[in-house]
């Protein structure tokens, strides 16, 4: 049987594949590791909103040339993991 993070693996592929973008690095820790921050540091329904919010700011910023992929991703990241603890530093938590 399949390890757990080798199904997200795998399901990242075909996902990636099914929306035609075959090649694209997904790092899956990283975003489930945003979404665990975003989970414990504002209310869990903001997990998913935070991963999807952040995916179209990293796709719109590769599809404008702003920056390359992997750069825009982790930007993207890092600013939304900063927001996710100012919100809790502030106490707009659960």
């Amino acid at each position: 049987m399949a390890s757990q993070q080798e199904q997200l693996e795998a399901w990242s592929s075909r996902l990636l594949q099914a929306l035609e973008l075959e090649g694209t690095p997904v790092d899956v820790s990283a975003v489930l590791d945003l979404a665990a921050v975003a989970a414990h540091s504002v209310v869990r329904p903001a997990a998913p909103l935070t991963t999807f919010i952040v995916g179209y700011a990293a796709g719109l910023a590769a599809a404008t040339g702003q920056a390359e992929d992997a750069v825009a991703m982790r930007s993207a990241m890092a600013v939304a993991a900063d927001e996710c603890r100012g919100a809790a530093a502030e106490g707009d938590t659960k």
